[in-house]
């Protein structure tokens, strides 16, 4: 029986978004697109993943009118292009503040 990627080890509910986010990694701005953002952590599609372990701020909103969220979060895994794995190219983040990745977790559930 096969499982989607991570699904038994996550600890929260993921919801599919399509919102920007503003990352800095190794003092290089980037904007790309998330996918799937829960409680602690989200999935950025992009063609240049950071390397696992490595730490971004990252800045985005969930709504035109919602919260500016800002946060710190760590590469927990990848796939780049060409690696030979199945699925999008990006990378799993991994929210490191818990009181602001509760705030996303309010605005989240807020949304419906």
């Amino acid at each position: 029986m096969s499982s989607v990627r991570g699904a038994s080890k996550r600890r929260y509910r993921r919801r599919t978004v399509r919102i920007t986010v503003e990352y800095l990694s190794d003092t290089r701005l980037h904007s790309e697109r998330a996918t799937t953002l829960g409680a602690g952590g989200l999935f950025i599609e992009t063609d240049s993943p950071a390397s696992v372990g490595s730490l971004l701020k990252l800045r985005f909103q969930l709504s035109e009118t919602g919260t500016r969220h800002e946060i710190e979060g760590r590469v927990v895994w990848s796939n780049s292009v060409g690696n030979g794995a199945a699925g999008a190219t990006g990378m799993g983040i991994e929210f490191l503040n818990r009181t602001a990745a509760s705030a996303v977790a309010v605005e989240l559930e807020s949304l419906g």
